[in-house]
């Protein structure tokens, strides 16, 4: 892939996500340089599992959007006693998965809007920066709801409008009208639709910053998390050379020469009612 190809956000919250097929071969391409560059999901990640109450002993554990397998593995190890799986969209990431973990967790090539487990079959349903990648974030919800047991916990994360901001207005500058950036959906909408689906849902936010030594070493951890939009309002060309310095020129600078990527951040806890 060209150095100019278009600099992305990791997950659009509307205006299309590319098909699944699409999804998951981005992913899948990425497996191999996933847990080298994904620090903010290991960040988000673990602010999840800190979260889950002390005293709460599953005997059921999945992992939804488990990628590389990297919170599987924690998730198994914190919970010795517990059945764990991981499934994912991308078989590409179940493979690198599997070759790293122990062979007692379960690897499931599944859809998330469609999850072939039974219903009140699973104690902690733990999805860590995956629900964004949906359209349908209603029916992901509903099916969590569904195989969790009575009393289960669900743990989510995602990023919210405002994430990668810094990006999207040198983006403006260098190309206008053009987007380059996807779009997130706002904290309200989220907190209303999560809390008619989920009633006694909790909505966490924070915004996280990371440091970049330039605009294009953002650009190469996007690309090694396989985060490249594929909708429609992606242009078709890869992104002229000019365009892409003119971005860089634009990004905000530290005096120290590094940028900030700013990362609007939200983490849902529900437990469903006995």
């Amino acid at each position: 892939m060209s150095a100019y190809s278009d600099l992305t956000a990791i997950a659009p919250a509307a205006g299309g996500t590319g098909s699944k097929a699409c999804i998951a071969r981005g992913f899948g391409s990425a497996s191999g340089t996933y847990d080298g560059a994904s620090r903010l999901q290991k960040a988000m990640g673990d602010a999840m599992l800190a979260r889950i109450p002390e005293n709460f002993e599953p005997t059921s554990i999945l992992d939804l959007g488990c990628g590389t397998g990297w919170f599987t593995r924690k998730l198994a190890n914190q919970y010795p006693n517990a059945a764990v799986t991981g499934a994912d969209l991308a078989p590409g990431m179940l493979q690198q998965a599997r070759s790293f973990s122990p062979e007692t967790i379960t690897w499931l090539n599944a859809d998330a809007e469609q999850i072939p487990l039974a219903d009140n079959s699973v104690d902690l349903v733990f999805s860590n920066l995956m629900i964004q990648w949906s359209t349908r974030p209603e029916t992901i919800l509903a099916e969590c709801q569904r195989i969790l047991k009575p009393g289960g916990t669900l743990a989510i994360s995602t990023l919210l409008h405002g994430t990668l901001e810094e990006l999207k207005q040198a983006w403006a500058e260098a190309d206008p009208g053009q987007p380059h950036v996807n779009r997130f959906t706002h904290h309200t909408d989220w907190q209303q639709l999560t809390s008619r689906q989920l009633p006694g849902s909790t909505l966490e936010t924070a915004t996280l910053t990371l440091p970049y030594d330039s605009p294009m070493a953002l650009n190469r951890e996007l690309k090694h998390l396989g985060a490249v939009f594929k909708g429609e309002e992606r242009r078709r060309t890869v992104t002229a050379p000019g365009r892409f310095k003119a971005m860089c020129a634009a990004y905000p600078t530290l005096e120290n020469g590094e940028i900030i990527a700013s990362y609007h951040a939200g983490w849902l806890y529900w437990s469903k009612p006995i």
